[in-house]
């Protein structure tokens, strides 16, 4: 209720620990500087959420946000997705079709996984940042492109420069600010906050909804690692929310 009243388009992150209200500061300073951010995390913290807030938060909110997962496409395709194409320009291009980050003008896209991408395709990106024009494959006309990039990654990019799997040049331009997304392991006295948040939320679809979890529970819950974090914790609330037999 609190957050259509105030018309936020997303769930805002859950959380009143120290690093939580921390992150959540770096958060508001950072979505108007209108600048390249990467955040990093371990899978399942919540960096597209993070994302999203910044991208809410930031002069572009009236824009499109997209995320794209970079490790779902091999090189082809997501230079295909990225950029788009041109007619003809392979076998089966019957037609135009823009890329991706055309379709974002004026907004934000957070390129997820950011690690796995082919460094030829760090190459073309890094063009687009540079220049903030594109070409679509098989194009020779330079398309302008005016959008805010959000990186994530749960790998450590420096590592991944001196492994020779990141672009040094690429690393410093996405890195003009790094948000670091705690494990749950490093805020557990927000885990009954977020069981809350995940009871209320898997609630909806009950005829009688529950109202109330176990203090009991919530000790085993508080002491637990949760290797999956945040998606872990929701994917063990929804499961005893479905096999509750009562309110």
């Amino acid at each position: 209720r609190q957050q259509i009243t105030a018309g936020v388009r997303h769930p805002p992150l859950v959380g009143s620990s120290p690093k939580m209200e921390a992150l959540k500061d770096s958060i508001r300073q950072i979505a108007h500087a209108d600048c390249s951010v990467v955040i990093l995390g371990e899978t399942g913290t919540g960096k597209e959420l993070v994302a999203r807030m910044i991208h809410d938060q930031s002069p572009r909110s009236s824009n499109r946000f997209l995320a794209i997962n970079c490790g779902a496409f091999n090189e082809e395709l997501l230079a295909n997705e990225l950029f788009g194409h041109e007619k003809e320009a392979f076998t089966g291009a019957r037609g135009i079709k823009k890329g991706l980050l055309e379709t974002v003008q004026g907004g934000t896209i957070l390129l997820d996984e950011i690690a796995e991408m082919p460094l030829s395709m760090q190459v073309k990106l890094l063009r687009v940042l540079q220049e903030r024009s594109l070409l679509r494959v098989g194009g020779n006309e330079e398309i302008p492109v005016d959008i805010r990039v959000l990186a994530a990654t749960n790998k450590n990019l420096k590592e991944e420069v001196e492994k020779g799997t990141f672009r040094l040049d690429l690393f410093y331009r996405l890195n003009v600010m790094t948000l670091i997304v705690p494990p749950l392991s490093e805020r557990r006295e927000d885990i009954p906050l977020l069981c809350r948040h995940f009871l209320d939320k898997f609630n909806s679809n009950r005829s009688a909804p529950i109202r109330e979890i176990d203090p009991a529970v919530l000790d085993v819950l508080t002491g637990y690692e949760f290797p999956g974090n945040v998606r872990e914790l929701e994917n063990i609330m929804e499961r005893a929310v479905a096999l509750s037999k009562g309110p």
